[in-house]
């Protein structure tokens, strides 16, 4: 095989220089020489690992035998929560210099975050357990509880949003952000993880769903593929900078369902046991028990 000369030189110069410019304009030109932000790859990496501590003989190595399960989730576990552990640290270490505190350690903390996302994994599996047999009853094509946990993408959004948000509301929103951005790019599903769900929870299809930071779903909802739980509006400060934190996406009650392509947005209430058609656009809150359709919004609900 020939081996092309690609004249790398001046390109590796240039980008030296382009980086050393762009660090100079946002103050960063003193930072230390190793890696100072969490790493999606190995968050990946660890995310498989915990995928297969939850779900052992199903999304655990093709070779486990039962009678060593408990082994490997152990010794599984033990490898991701450490991996995780230099993550949050990490993060803490890096959000902390932005603020301008060079001096903590945040070593207390980050393995206060881990400790309690260890005790949290056996209620984290039994609300995972909800969620499969909610998509396995929602959908007359799942043959088994097992085909929807190995196969379905709302599923997998699922796993990945539910151990995010644990991280969100921990206080390592970019390890957070980082996982529920690898479920986006693996199922097509965006569920920023601030979004509180209830339990029995099912996107069906679930390409192209969207789920807002302050958007909060009760128990037993079910989405279809392009649904969109976003903002109406994005208020601006006196300086003209998006006001952040502020609540600004829907509230879903329990038992709604919402089919494909609908789009619901700002502040409002889908109220318990309500029925939101496909492709409808809601802009206003609608009771509990409300059969909402494009045909029905033509002069309402909203005034």
């Amino acid at each position: 095989m020939q081996h092309v000369n690609w004249q790398l030189d001046g390109i590796v110069s240039q980008l030296r220089a382009t980086r050393e410019q762009w660090r100079a304009q946002n103050g960063r030109e003193k930072e230390k020489g190793c890696r100072e932000l969490p790493s999606r790859h190995r968050i990946r990496e660890t995310l498989e690992f915990l995928s297969g501590a939850i779900f052992p003989m199903r999304l655990g190595p093709s070779d486990l035998r039962k009678e060593s399960e408990d082994f490997y989730v152990g010794h599984t576990l033990d490898r991701a929560l450490n991996a995780l552990h230099e993550e949050v640290l990490l993060e803490l270490r890096y959000m902390a210099r932005l603020g301008g505190d060079k001096a903590s350690e945040h070593t207390a903390t980050a393995t206060q975050i881990i400790q309690g996302f260890a005790d949290s994994l056996p209620s984290l599996r039994r609300r995972l357990d909800d969620d499969v047999m909610a998509a396995f009853y929602g959908d007359p094509a799942a043959r088994s509880v097992d085909e929807v946990l190995l196969c379905y993408p709302g599923v997998h959004a699922v796993i990945y949003h539910r151990i995010a948000h644990y991280f969100y509301q921990a206080g390592a929103g970019l390890v957070a952000r980082i996982i529920a951005e690898l479920a986006h790019s693996d199922t097509g599903i965006d569920i920023h993880p601030g979004a509180q769900i209830g339990e029995g929870f099912f996107i069906d299809h679930g390409t192209g769903v969207v789920i807002g930071e302050t958007a909060i779903i009760g128990n037993r909802v079910r989405l279809y593929q392009a649904v969109t739980l976003g903002a109406k509006r994005f208020p601006a400060d006196e300086k003209g900078h998006l006001e952040k934190g502020l609540p600004r996406h829907p509230i879903v009650e329990d038992d709604v369902v919402i089919y494909a392509g609908a789009t619901i947005l700002g502040r409002i209430t889908v109220g318990k046991g309500s029925v939101i058609g496909g492709n409808v656009w809601l802009i206003c809150s609608v009771p509990p028990k409300s059969n909402i359709t494009q045909a029905n919004t033509q002069s309402g609900p909203c005034p």
